[in-house]
């Protein structure tokens, strides 16, 4: 008999049909009571096991996570918790699972570093099977929100010769032997004589190549993985990650924040609509981890709270400057509760961008017109020329999840700008030919995928929201 998804069955239960189900054993109670789920629904499904008739060898077999084959009766069930069960009729073992046999995983609450140690297991958990059916919901909404207004998926090479961010914070690709490079007279590194000729790394972003496509195209976006060797160990850090990059020719910053706000937006309705179940269960789990912390360490708002909090609001726009204003007159300033100083000309710090969204707007925020000296080469230069048409979208609880600009569309600008951070035109060259023959003004932003992922399910760590974290002195799975 052909299987039936579980989730398929408890949407719309066929009653007194005998049907087929498979999945791993979350729960055995009683001897007699199998909680099934298959991975199609945070929900489990009830198998009621027929203990007459069942053999006792097969019965010692049901452990925790047992992969099992059930073949029986749906009914309307005669207790609490579920409305319906299935009365099975055969049971077949498709994989055991005996802890005794060395199996790590255990019927009770474990640690979060616990689960991230055994990553090839803890999809098979309540909550990272949520998690990870989010993951796919906001990938999917991501690529249809594009789709549906007319812009192009473009593929950005994962293999570079250039830093968009000009960090220097990048994993080498190369196929030299590192204990002994050729070398040049000099005694620097001979890339001439490597794979590719030149210096290469991992990108940091796909947003430089990504204008190309756009000033030929109109409008495009980038979805993929991007490396940053930045050695920090914090909730908030991976070296892996992905990034969701828009570009569009003949937008400048309004038409930027515009498109963010909208974008966002989209992603949070899209799981709210059809992923309410998995919400809700993230929602009562981050309740009950919340109450396990002191009072003035717990979030302000429940999970869902918070996710109807951003597309329930418009959300503020102000610049830098007004921010630092607002965050000088500030009561946690004022009392000298701000860990990390305020001043203009230094960049925003999560518990600034926290206070702007939570307290002083109550909604999200989003802050633009920064400092050119704490900004990219490629951000527009304002008329002031002290700050660029850069843009940071903040949210409660996590800062800011957005970051974008207007692009410097001027050669003569562009150019004055790399020399003073001293990037050599060479180095750019293609870049600056896009701005000498047929450049037009254009903007765009990055979302980093994950922070966007943990933002809608709660998670308090980023290596959740991945499946196989990539962070410094770790590289399992």
């Amino acid at each position: 008999m052909k299987r039936t998804e579980i989730a398929k069955v408890l949407q719309a239960p066929a009653l007194d049909e005998t049907i087929t189900v498979a999945g791993w054993v979350r729960a055995f109670r009683s001897n007699r009571f199998i909680a099934l789920n298959d991975g199609s629904g945070p929900a489990t499904l009830q198998v009621v096991v027929d203990t007459e008739n069942t053999p006792e060898d097969l019965l010692k077999k049901i452990k925790f996570h047992a992969c099992l084959k059930v073949t029986g009766k749906l009914t309307a069930s005669q207790g609490a918790g579920q409305s319906v069960e299935l009365l099975a009729q055969e049971i077949e073992i498709l994989g055991e699972c005996d802890p005794e046999a060395g199996y790590m995983m255990q019927p009770k609450a474990q640690s979060m570093e616990f689960m991230r140690t055994n990553a090839h297991f803890r999809m098979r958990t309540a909550t990272f099977s949520s998690v990870f059916r989010i993951r796919h919901a906001v990938a999917y909404a991501i690529h249809k929100f594009y789709n549906d207004r007319g812009y192009y998926y473009i593929h950005t090479p994962i293999i570079t010769g250039s830093d968009a961010e000009g960090a220097g914070e990048m994993f080498r690709v190369t196929t030299f032997d590192p204990a002994k490079p050729p070398r040049n007279e000099d005694g620097s590194v001979d890339y001439k004589q490597d794979f590719f000729g030149k210096a290469t790394n991992l990108t940091v972003s796909g947003q430089l190549q990504g204008e190309i496509a756009a000033l030929a195209l109109g409008k495009i976006y980038t979805f993929g993985p991007t490396f940053r060797a930045e050695n920090s160990n914090t909730p908030r850090h991976l070296a892996e990650f992905w990034m969701i990059e828009p570009e569009v020719a003949f937008n400048d910053i309004i038409d930027n924040m515009d498109l963010a706000e909208e974008f966002t937006k989209y992603l949070i309705n899209y799981c709210l609509d059809n992923y309410a179940e998995d919400l809700v269960f993230l929602d009562k789990r981050l309740a009950e981890e919340q109450n396990a912390l002191p009072k003035e360490k717990r979030r302000t708002m429940g999970l869902i709270e918070q996710l109807r909090f951003v597309v329930d609001n418009d959300f503020a726009r102000i610049t830098y400057t007004e921010a630092v204003e607002l965050l000088l007159q500030s009561k946690p300033y004022k009392k000298g509760q701000f860990e990390f100083p305020v001043e203009w000309g230094v960049d925003l710090q999560s518990e600034h961008e926290r206070y702007l969204v939570e307290k002083e707007f109550q909604k999200p925020v989003i802050v633009r017109n920064y400092p050119k000296d704490i900004k990219a080469f490629y951000m527009r230069l304002n008329d002031d020329d002290k700050t660029v048409a850069a843009m940071d979208v903040l949210f409660p609880g996590i800062g800011e999840v957005i970051g974008g600009s207007q692009r410097e569309e001027r050669l003569d600008v562009l150019v004055e700008r790399m020399h003073a951070i001293g990037i050599e035109e060479e180095e750019l060259w293609w870049y600056l030919q896009l701005r000498k023959f047929g450049g037009t003004p254009h903007a765009g932003f990055g979302l980093g995928f994950e922070r966007m992922v943990q933002f809608i399910t709660g998670m308090s760590n980023i290596r959740d929201v991945i499946p196989f974290p990539r962070t410094p002195g770790s590289a399992e799975f």
